[in-house]
């Protein structure tokens, strides 16, 4: 059994390690927050040097619209691998997952449902 901070920890690793291999890079900053049965995951710099030429274009709205849906693609083609990840982690399996991401800033979120409350082992005290 782990704390929520030896979990939260887990997911982290987990998510940058997903981050480069599936999307080519990692983030340069990642928290995770358990919360009750959601855990929610930040990711910041996440997009690559291509992406953000591509919401740069002359119409800014449609290289938007194009890398949202190449990511979201991506995250559900990916989505046994992240619920793998997450069950490892927490020992629970997921119910759901909800993603989205800023073209604007580079930030990532990712959302999972958890099927029930993880168990948590106490922090030591020192």
């Amino acid at each position: 059994m782990k704390t929520q901070g030896e979990m939260e920890a887990a997911i982290c690793q987990g998510m940058a390690r997903f981050e480069q291999e599936y999307m080519g890079r990692g983030p340069k900053d990642i928290q995770a927050h358990l919360l009750g049965d959601m855990l929610v995951v930040r990711l910041h710099g996440v997009l690559t040097a291509a992406e953000q030429q591509l919401v740069k274009t002359h119409l800014p709205e449609k290289g938007r619209d194009l890398l949202k849906e190449v990511r979201t693609q991506l995250v559900e083609i990916a989505r046994p691998v992240l619920e793998t990840m997450v069950r490892d982690a927490t020992g629970v399996g997921v119910v759901s997952l909800h993603h989205d991401i800023s073209t604007s800033t580079g930030e990532e979120i990712v959302m999972f449902t958890l099927a029930e409350l993880p168990e948590l082992r106490e922090k030591r005290g020192r």
